[in-house]
């Protein structure tokens, strides 16, 4: 790769979510602004193989994308009513054809107007996570369907649907009312975290975890907690994605399998990021305002505190759930609570609550309610028991690595 390509595309990575929220503002398109973003990333290619690598790459790309979208626009029949306010607009962010912007010279930061657009009620679940990664992480279409095991078509169109939604719905490209705010930063969070957990844990497929999506994740929440400095729950969904990025690479041996966090070697977690993880976690604690993700964050740093799987403190994170457990009350969470009594005060009583978790019914199809039981009754030597809770787990994961890991577990049991 040459030094112009190499600098492309670390801008690409790097600003790609900024500059194509200012030129999104400026054009009221997403179509517009990619294309204009393209073309200047095209003549950035040439221009700077020809010409060297300018002082400020980023700036360079801003301002011939802002010049792209002018063109762009005068030559759009479909857009004449956008034309005069571009242009006005443009005009505090353009520069004379023969400069480019200095060091130092910043843009408006749009991006936290693009991304309560892209996570509008308005549009379904799977629209706001494909038109996230799609604009503010910069992800193509491909990539997106490869991560999500979806077909490019269905995914492309989920995208095209919700950009025409977006204009036709005359939904605001702004950062809701302070009334309004904090149920519709929830669901911003929501859609980065469920990015992450897919990663984490893929659904579906040959592979356990999937890097790019836990990478894309984090940088979301980076710059989410980079627009919203003081949100103390913005704090702790990035702290919790950290802290459980950070064992990553223990997760999987070398056979490919997967390794339990009761038997990872925790030399392999990732020293910087438990310490980030940590540092954010009791900032966002100070703030006095604990929600859900401040919460899993802690108990998350409560298992990277210890040394060893046997120094984990089971009652510290049995008493976390029972708090976050009292604000939110679902069934995983009670699962989880479950499992954290199990290990903190025995295990008859861990079991009597994973049990009471099911009743609900809404944990019938959910293949980590009968992953957890089954490792209870393993643990307490009922060993049929544990088998047929094995098997039941079998039948609602669809995930290779964890179906193998859970069949280890069953022959295990069926050859004693």
């Amino acid at each position: 790769m040459t030094g112009a390509a190499a600098t492309i595309e670390a801008v690409f990575r790097r600003e790609h979510g900024r500059i194509i929220a200012t030129l999104i503002r400026l054009s009221g398109s997403f179509d517009l602004a990619e294309e204009a973003l393209q073309d200047a990333f095209t003549s950035a290619l040439q221009d700077w193989a020809e010409n060297g690598i300018p002082r400020n790459p980023a700036a360079w790309i801003t301002t011939a994308a802002h010049r792209k979208l002018i063109d762009r626009v005068r030559r759009s029949r479909t857009v004449q009513e956008k034309q005069a306010p571009l242009l006005y607009e443009t005009q505090i962010y353009s520069v004379p054809d023969d400069t480019f912007l200095e060091e130092g010279h910043t843009f408006p930061d749009d991006r936290l107007r693009l991304i309560f657009t892209c996570c509008h009620p308005a549009l379904n679940l799977e629209a706001q996570v494909g038109l996230t990664l799609r604009t503010l992480c910069g992800l193509t279409t491909p990539e997106i369907a490869r991560a999500f095991l979806m077909p490019e078509p269905t995914l492309a169109q989920r995208i095209v649907r919700a950009k025409r939604k977006i204009r036709d719905a005359g939904i605001p490209y702004e950062v809701p009312p302070l009334a309004v705010l904090p149920q519709r930063l929830a669901s911003v969070q929501s859609v980065i975290y469920l990015v992450f957990n897919e990663g984490y844990s893929a659904t579906e497929g040959d592979q356990l975890i999937r890097r790019d999506l836990c990478q894309e994740a984090i940088r979301l929440g980076k710059i989410l907690c980079e627009i919203l400095p003081d949100q103390p729950e913005s704090m702790g969904l990035l702290a919790l994605m950290l802290l459980q990025d950070s064992r990553r690479r223990a997760r999987i041996n070398d056979q490919g399998n997967l390794v339990t966090l009761e038997e990872q070697d925790r030399s392999l977690w990732d020293q910087g990021e438990i310490k980030q993880g940590q540092a954010l976690v009791e900032r966002a604690l100070r703030k006095h305002a604990v929600g859900p993700y401040q919460l899993q964050a802690a108990i998350a740093a409560v298992h990277a505190e210890a040394a060893t799987a046997a120094e984990t403190d089971w009652s510290q994170i049995s008493g976390l759930y029972t708090e976050l457990e009292r604000i939110s009350p679902t069934p995983v969470v009670a699962l989880n609570r479950a499992v954290a009594v199990a290990m903190s005060e025995g295990l008859e009583r861990g079991l009597a609550l994973i049990d009471e978790a099911g009743l609900t019914g809404e944990l019938s199809q959910y293949h980590l309610f009968y992953a957890a039981r089954a490792d209870i009754l393993r643990r307490l030597g009922r060993g049929q028991e544990a088998a047929e809770a094995y098997e039941q787990a079998l039948r609602f994961n669809v995930n290779r690595v964890e179906r193998e890991y859970l069949r280890r577990r069953l022959t295990e049991l069926t050859t004693i």
